[in-house]
């Protein structure tokens, strides 16, 4: 899995990004080689706003795309939560997909029997 990392407003430096390879461990096992993360990393300028680091992640795999986004006060905080977010996503797209063989295996021997 090719994981790319962008700082908008926010500094990426080598130790965030092992960081974020190091979360991403478990989500690089379940799905392809050829999947793609990009993961955005921003600060928000207004100082109003309490949750101002945001990490966006998306995860484009072979005929899907996946999203999350999540803010926090402090952006290992945010990239702990998009990385959760993007791992039980991975489970259920997995899991539907399972489903979705199971099915079509069983209505293909519903069709070899009635025939």
């Amino acid at each position: 899995m090719d994981i790319d990392v962008v700082g908008r407003g926010y500094e990426v430096d080598e130790e965030i990004r092992d960081r974020i390879r190091k979360r991403f461990e478990r989500v690089e096992k379940q799905v392809s080689e050829h999947a793609r993360l990009e993961l955005v990393l921003r600060e928000e300028a207004n100082p109003s706003i309490s949750e101002k680091f945001v990490a966006e992640a998306t995860l484009r795999l072979k005929g899907v795309t996946l999203h999350a986004e999540e803010r926090a006060t402090r952006m290992e905080a945010a990239v702990k939560s998009v990385s959760q977010d993007i791992r039980r996503q991975v489970k259920r797209h997995r899991e539907l997909r399972r489903n979705r063989a199971a099915t079509r295996r069983t209505v293909g021997r519903a069709k070899g029997d009635a025939a």
